[in-house]
């Protein structure tokens, strides 16, 4: 691991009636024990796991891709702060990583699609071949497996959103491999009970006050499928 512990600086939050700090989740949390190589945040959209792994991208000076900005009716100038109120606890010194959500990955295909038009050497740490060619489910492996076989802290924001269940299967062989090396570290904010299946890791709930682990059983996506397997199997028979 690289970071084995979050605190969230609760008596110094700058309000308590914008989101996130309105948040109960983050009102009676104090911290999360980060000493997995593997670590999930689950809980419902809104809850607060995208947030909190933006947080500590900032922290830890992890560079976000930004997606075009577009006019809004109504701004909350403290949707990007969270990362001013925690701290994280390194191991051995800050680290390298990448922070990844779909929605932010084609911006990010585009330029090294044009960085790679003056240096196309550039294309030899993403597989060999530009991630605009492939299809997005494609291009997402082939940055996966060429980024994350790297020494790092990597916060992933849903990348089931855009693999099929044979690549989320993939993805879960990849997380298991970076677990057994011990030169990677993720955490990994998803409603895949795949992903969530990775041996060994440690599941939050948001959904819980304070924010607390689960076993993968008793995660809500886990009973969901199962009860609908179930379902479908008496179904068919």
């Amino acid at each position: 691991m690289h970071v084995k512990n979050l605190n969230l600086l609760v008596d110094y939050y700058p309000t308590d009636s914008y989101y996130p700090f309105n948040l109960e989740s983050f009102r009676k949390t104090r911290d999360l024990d980060l000493d997995q190589p593997v670590t999930f945040f689950v809980g419902e959209n809104g809850s607060g796991k995208s947030t909190l792994l933006k947080a500590i991208s900032n922290k830890c000076g992890i560079h976000i891709w930004k997606t075009i900005e577009t006019t809004r009716f109504e701004i909350n100038p403290y949707e990007d702060l969270l990362g001013k109120f925690i701290d994280v606890e390194w191991v051995d010194g800050p680290v390298p990583g990448s922070f990844f959500s779909s929605e932010m990955f084609y911006d990010f295909a585009r330029n090294l699609d044009e960085w790679a038009a003056a240096d196309p050497e550039m294309l030899s740490y993403f597989g060999g071949k530009s991630l605009m060619t492939q299809s997005h489910g494609q291009s997402l492996m082939s940055f996966f497996k060429a980024r994350y076989s790297l020494k790092g802290l990597y916060l992933l924001d849903e990348p089931e959103t855009a693999l099929s269940p044979k690549s989320q299967l993939q993805m879960l062989d990849l997380l298991e491999g970076a677990r057994a090396d011990g030169n990677s570290q993720f955490i990994v904010a998803t409603h895949s009970p795949i992903l969530m299946a990775c041996s060994g890791a440690r599941i939050y709930s948001f959904d819980h006050v304070p924010i607390g682990p689960l076993d993968y059983q008793e995660t809500e996506h886990y009973r969901i499928y199962l009860d609908f397997m179930k379902r479908m199997e008496r179904k068919f028979t």
